[in-house]
């Protein structure tokens, strides 16, 4: 499961090498639902290259990711085909993240710190997320009520305007969790899910929420059990980010207060990967995980 590509040349700085690559990934990812979308009408290439006075070629090079496209171009195709406000909103967010809008995240500069910001890059190129929490649920699978409880909570002097951004920002980063890439594997210290953060309609929503990411098929959510956390759990949250050829195999992402450390020597790499190995090793496995999510968000709603 956590076995990784070894890095085989050396990188004086690489997550800020990383953080550099091209956010090409999301034009393709934006491609890939445009044609979703027009297969979905039953429209050929053709019928649909006079809506935006376009040629059969040009809407081919779009659908594959390789020629960027003007927003109104894409809203105009995407109306067209039928689209809802959740599918023109998620086109939004691939549009802002295309090569051409590389740091689309920087738009939030005001409200997060550089850390954070690069960890957000880094997630849209990796090929494999793991994540373990043993405070809260993992960042990339908050739903926005429960991340408000949580700024609110460490941000108690925060303008009102900024803690909006950043939970906007955080629903935004969730993009790619509905696409073939990043695998995502999210480690749950089972105490999270009984620590009813923002009161029992939060955790209900919350936990509901977790159920319905669970349905993606790149993403995976296990639930450490008490005991094997009293025994296996480090005191901090670790994410493992792994990409493919680019750059460097495999990253550590952990994260203090109000500080982050990016783990890249190898030596300190494979300790925290054996931490997570240990932890996925004493999880329950992905359907019993659900079941105790279903039990956790029973036991909430019986308490409203």
């Amino acid at each position: 499961m956590f076995a990784v590509r070894k890095s085989t040349e050396e990188e004086p700085d690489p997550v800020a090498r990383m953080s550099r690559a091209s956010s090409a990934a999301a034009g393709r990812l934006l491609g890939e639902m445009m044609r979703a979308m027009r297969i979905r009408r039953g429209l050929t290439l053709k019928e649909v290259a006079p809506i935006i006075r376009a040629s059969v070629s040009k809407i081919s090079r779009m659908e594959r990711g390789e020629s960027p496209p003007k927003f109104h171009d894409v809203m105009d195709l995407a109306r067209h085909y039928g689209a809802d406000t959740s599918e023109l909103s998620e086109l939004d967010v691939l549009y802002r993240q295309t090569a051409h809008n590389d740091e689309w995240h920087e738009q939030y500069a005001d409200v997060t710190p550089d850390y954070f910001r690069r960890l957000i890059s880094l997630e849209g190129q990796a090929k494999r997320i793991i994540t373990y929490e043993n405070q809260v649920v993992p960042g990339l699978l908050q739903e926005p009520a429960y991340a408000e409880v949580l700024l609110r909570a460490a941000l108690p002097d925060h303008p009102e305007d900024k803690i909006q951004r950043r939970i906007k920002l955080r629903v935004e980063r969730q993009v790619i969790l509905r696409h073939p890439v990043p695998e995502v594997v999210a480690l749950i210290d089972e105490g999270v899910l009984r620590r009813p953060v923002g009161g029992l309609q939060v955790m209900c929503n919350q936990l509901d929420f977790l159920l319905e990411v669970a349905k993606q098929p790149t993403v995976s959510i296990h639930v450490v059990p008490f005991v094997a956390a009293a025994l296996h759990s480090p005191p901090y949250p670790i994410t493992h980010l792994q990409f493919d050829d680019g750059g460097p195999a495999e990253l550590i992402y952990v994260e203090a207060l109000k500080s982050a450390n990016y783990v890249t020597r190898p030596n300190e790499i494979k300790e925290h990967r054996l931490v997570l190995e240990r932890l996925m090793q004493a999880t329950e496995d992905w359907s019993a995980s659900l079941e105790v999510i279903r039990k956790a968000r029973d036991d909430y709603f019986a308490q409203l």
